[in-house]
C-alpha cells in the first residue's frame, strides 16, 4: 500500500512539472462596467485573451503595436459585441459605440470598448448575457460592476450561468458573499504555484524525526500529534499572512505590480523547496509560511482589487473571497496531508519520493521565474 501511495505521489510530482505554466498566472477574466444611470456599458478584455480569437500580431514579431490594434479595431469590437447581450422584457438592447481604446489592469493591457445602451420602450436593461471565451476556457469569468441609482454592486458571470438578472435581489449581500466564496475556492485550486507552495510547506511535517520500532510504530516526536500541531502552525501562519496582504491590496492601500508579485511567488516556491533540503532560511517552517504568505496574498487579490475599488459592498466580497481561499486551502490539506503521512511510513518516501517532488517543484518554479522576468 505504501509503495502504491509513493508511486502516485511521484506521478503527481511529474504531472506538476509538465503542467501548463499558464495555470500559475492570474485567472482569465473580463471586466464589465454596467451603469444603468448613464445607460452605458464598458467591456474590458485582456489582449492576451483577445489574441486567441482575433489576429492582433499581424507581423508575427510577438508584440502588438498601436498600429496593429488600430487595424484590428473592427474585428475586436465585433467580437466583443457578439459576446455581450443586454435585454429587457421587450427585446434586445442596441449598443452604440462611444469610445474605444486600451485600459490597464493588474495583469497588463486590456482592450476597452464603451457603449451607449438603448433598450426597447426606452426602459433599462433587465438582464445581461456574457459568452466570450467560455468555449476556450471554462474557468474564464465575466466580472460585473453594476451602478444603479448611485449604488455600485458586484457579480460574476460564468459558463454555467451566462445570463445575469439585473434585479436588485440578484445583487443581495448574501448572494454576493456566496459568489465570491466560490470564486475564492476556485482561485486557490487553479493556482498551481499556490498549491505547490502549500505542498512544500507540508513536507517537513511528514518527514520522520523520531524513533521507529521494529513493528513499524512511531514513538515520541515522530507521532501524528506533533506533526498535526506543526501543520496547524504552518497553515495558520500562511493564512494570517496572505489575509493581511489580500485585504490591503483589495482595499487599495498597497498594490504592487502583479508581474513582480507573480515572479516573487514563483521564486518563493523554489526557495521553499530548496529549504526542505538545505534549511538556508531556517527550520521554522511557520516563519517561512508567514513571510512568503504576505507575497501570495497580493497574488490572491489581483482579481478582487481590479474590480472592487470604490465599491460599497467591497467588505462583503472581500470576506467571501478570503473565506473561499481558506476553504480551498483546508480542503487541499485534508486531502494531501493524510496521503503524505501514510507514505512517510516507508523509508523510500524520504529517499526517493520527497527528493523527486522537490526537484520537480523547484525546476517548474525556476522556469516560471525566468518566464515571468522575460515578460516584465
Amino acid at each position: 500500500m505504501n509503495r502504491l501511495l509513493l508511486t502516485r505521489l511521484l506521478f503527481v510530482a511529474m504531472l506538476a512539472a509538465g503542467s501548463s505554466p499558464a495555470w500559475a498566472h492570474k485567472a482569465s477574466d473580463a471586466f464589465i462596467y454596467l451603469d444603468l444611470d448613464q445607460s452605458t456599458v464598458r467591456v474590458d478584455l485582456a489582449l492576451r485573451d483577445l489574441a486567441l480569437e482575433v489576429p492582433l500580431d499581424r507581423n508575427a514579431d510577438r508584440k502588438v503595436s498601436g498600429a496593429e490594434l488600430r487595424a484590428a479595431r473592427g474585428e475586436i469590437t465585433r467580437y466583443l459585441e457578439e459576446g455581450v447581450l443586454l435585454a429587457n422584457h421587450s427585446g434586445s438592447c442596441a449598443l452604440q459605440g462611444e469610445h474605444w481604446g486600451l485600459s490597464t489592469h493588474s495583469d497588463g493591457p486590456y482592450a476597452a470598448a464603451l457603449y451607449h445602451v438603448s433598450c426597447p420602450n426606452g426602459q433599462i436593461p433587465e438582464s445581461i448575457t456574457y459568452s466570450l471565451l467560455f468555449d476556450r476556457d471554462p474557468l474564464h469569468r465575466g466580472l460585473v460592476s453594476l451602478t444603479h441609482e448611485g449604488q455600485e454592486t458586484l457579480a460574476v458571470i460564468g459558463p454555467d450561468e451566462p445570463t445575469l438578472t439585473l434585479a436588485a435581489t440578484s445583487f443581495s449581500s448574501g448572494r454576493l458573499f456566496g459568489t465570491f466564496l466560490y470564486e475564492g475556492i476556485v482561485h486557490l485550486l487553479i493556482g498551481l504555484d499556490h498549491i505547490l507552495f502549500l505542498l512544500v510547506l507540508m513536507l517537513p511535517a511528514t518527514m520522520r524525526r523520531g524513533r521507529v520500532t521494529e513493528a513499524g510504530n512511531t514513538l515520541g516526536e515522530d507521532g501524528l500529534k506533533p506533526r498535526l500541531l506543526e501543520l496547524v502552525g504552518i497553515v495558520t501562519a500562511f493564512t494570517v499572512a496572505h489575509s493581511i496582504t489580500l485585504g490591503l491590496s483589495a482595499l487599495g492601500v498597497v498594490r504592487p505590480p502583479i508581474a513582480w508579485v507573480e515572479t516573487i511567488i514563483a521564486l518563493s516556491v523554489a526557495l521553499a523547496a530548496l529549504n526542505v533540503i538545505w534549511p538556508i532560511l531556517g527550520r521554522k517552517t511557520w516563519k517561512l509560511a508567514f513571510g512568503f504568505g504576505l507575497i501570495h496574498g497580493f497574488g490572491f487579490a489581483s482579481v478582487l482589487g481590479d474590480l472592487t475599488t470604490g465599491v460599497s459592498q467591497m467588505a462583503v466580497a472581500l470576506a467571501g473571497f478570503n473565506l473561499g481561499v481558506e476553504l480551498g486551502q483546508v480542503a487541499l490539506v485534508l486531502v494531501v496531508f493524510p496521503l503524505l503521512y501514510l507514505a512517510a511510513r516507508s523509508r523510500f518516501y524520504e529517499r526517493a519520493a520527497v527528493p523527486a517532488m522537490l526537484v520537480a517543484v523547484g525546476a517548474l518554479s525556476l522556469y516560471w521565474v525566468v518566464e515571468r522576468i522575460a515578460e516584465i
